[in-house]
């Protein structure tokens, strides 16, 4: 066999040059591929490299546990390779064939191996993903086996295996390169939607957006669920938060459903390189026409729908509309009332939506809406700033739902009978020309108001008060009163103009003289172009 051949890559410094390198070492692979392939073998690959990882990590630890126990190499070959010792400590059986040793080994391909001559490294990456997926019912149907189609590189993907075993992610054990990869497939996904535009949209919620609902709904266990979860962004964050407050993730049962099958795949990889168990169902569905969970009751349910579907699976009868039949041209309250369905006693739930279904009465819509503020399960809405979604120029708000708003496990305070509503229009800060973030700080007002206003724990004995243009609790009938309209700008009234200490007679004098002195200057720049104008035509 010919000696392998290495890429040199000096091994980035930081995460962002790590992230930045590996992005830049892809890109090379896009040739002729279309975006969903090239997303597949980026995302397929990087997957790989993680299940890996997990399973030399569970390896190094059987053998250690039966060199503790006495046994020599021989005894310890003899049971090292027992699979259900991996599938215990949560880990994907691999094969042998699928490990990324036996990949960056033949990096360049195989040319004269018995039985294997003349095969590509995508061949080989392709016969990876089907012996995972053979070894692991859990991941049937799950991966991606397009790395030898036309239009991939073999020598760039070959490059690109290279980089990802040389690149050092970590000193610190395989734990912690598990969890940087994880960056690295986040990373990923935003790059992949933010260069596919509005088709990116489909299966990415920006994570800032996710962090609201996570923030303020504080999921710290229970059943988790998102009817239309695309990549898992949901789930990740769900995870994250768990375990930055000290909890264990585990604490958290996660249930999913997505329509679109690569979508689909991509979440069920997102999970499994974070280490999240989730049903998602045993294939990509409708959830309109068939309900994956047809049982569950969820703690808590954190969406960001596809805004304002026209063209959806809709039934009259269907049991889910409690609260009024959903127009035929609009999904928007037909995916509020499916996950009101979906609430246990004590659930609560946020979801993303286009701003019009805050006041909309067309289709029935504003009855609907009455009918869910009167059976007092709208808890907060909070408008979101323009430009957060750089697949869309809709202008987006969240809706907090609850079932019990009284004192209890969730608040210390009856809030039975109002709403809260948020005005977070000016929050955020640009990242570039077309897309807008929220900081640390945004969120965490935004999550801070909800908790004193509601009286939880992490409130840590704020108390809320209301802030004009920003936040107000309203009673029931106000809300009535305003035709069950939920806009916060029409509750919030506008924020207070900070005094300058200028006496307002002096200062109305004041602009006045401005203004008279720039009618002066108008004028006199107008007699000056009709005289060039003159001089022109004459």
């Amino acid at each position: 066999m010919p000696p392998k051949k290495k890429v040199a890559v000096a091994a980035p410094s930081t995460m962002k040059e790590l992230k930045d390198t590996l992005w830049k070492a892809a890109d090379k692979l896009r040739g002729s591929m279309d975006a969903s392939q090239y997303k597949d073998v980026i995302l397929g690959l990087v997957f790989l490299k993680y299940v890996s990882d997990a399973f030399t990590e569970r390896r190094e630890q059987i053998h250690a546990e039966l060199a503790a126990d006495g046994m020599d190499e021989n005894q310890i070959a003899q049971l090292i390779d027992d699979e259900d010792e991996y599938r215990a400590g949560g880990v994907f059986w691999v094969p042998g064939k699928a490990r990324w040793e036996f990949l960056a080994d033949h990096a360049m391909g195989i040319q004269e191996t018995p039985g294997v001559e003349g095969r590509t490294v995508g061949q080989l990456v392709d016969s990876a993903m089907n012996d995972l997926m053979a070894a692991n019912e859990s991941l049937r149907g799950t991966l991606p086996a397009t790395f030898n189609k036309d239009g991939v590189d073999q020598r760039r993907l070959g490059e690109l295996v290279n980089l990802l075993g040389d690149t050092r992610f970590t000193g610190q054990g395989a734990t912690k390169a598990r969890d940087l990869l994880g960056e690295v497939y986040e990373y990923f996904l935003e790059k992949f939607a933010r260069a596919e535009g509005k088709r990116g949209g489909e299966f990415y919620t920006p994570a800032g957006v996710v962090r609201v609902l996570v923030e303020v709904l504080e999921p710290f266990g229970g059943r988790v669920y998102d009817p239309c979860c695309g990549s898992g962004g949901m789930f990740v964050q769900t995870e994250k938060f768990i375990e930055h407050h000290g909890g264990n993730a585990t604490d958290a049962a996660v249930y999913g459903q997505e329509l679109n099958q690569r979508t689909w795949q991509m979440a069920k990889m997102n999970l499994a390189i974070h280490g999240v168990t989730g049903n998602l169902g045993d294939r990509w569905e409708d959830t309109f026409a068939q309900d994956k969970h047809p049982d569950l009751l969820a703690d808590y349910v954190l969406a960001n729908p596809p805004f304002n579907i026209k063209d959806w699976t809709r039934k009259e009868d269907d049991k889910r509309w409690r609260y009024g039949v959903p127009p035929s041209g609009n999904a928007n309250y037909a995916w509020i009332q499916h996950i009101i369905s979906k609430l246990a006693e004590r659930g609560s739930a946020g979801i993303v939506m286009a701003n019009g279904s805050m006041s909309s009465n067309s289709g029935g819509e504003g009855e609907i809406r009455a009918q869910l503020v009167e059976a007092d399960l709208v808890s907060c809405m909070i408008a979101l700033p323009t430009q957060l979604f750089r697949s869309t120029g809709i202008p987006v708000c969240v809706w907090f739902l609850a079932k019990d708003k009284g004192v209890g496990p969730k608040g210390s305070i009856d809030r039975q009978g109002q709403v809260l509503f948020i005005d977070a229009r000016n929050l955020g800060y640009m990242v570039d020309r077309a897309e807008r973030a929220l900081s640390d700080e945004d969120i965490a007002k935004i999550a801070g108001t909800v908790h004193a206003w509601r009286g939880t724990e992490s409130a840590a004995g704020a108390l809320y008060e209301d802030e004009p243009g920003f936040c107000y609790s309203a009673e029931l009938a106000e809300i009535k009163e305003a035709d069950y309209a939920l806009t916060p700008g029409r509750y919030v009234g506008a924020a207070p103009i900070e005094d300058d200490g200028e006496p307002i007679e002096e200062k109305i004098a004041r602009l006045t003289g401005e203004l008279y002195a720039q009618f002066d200057e108008s004028d006199r720049l107008q007699a000056v172009v009709r005289e060039q104008l003159g001089r022109v035509n004459g």
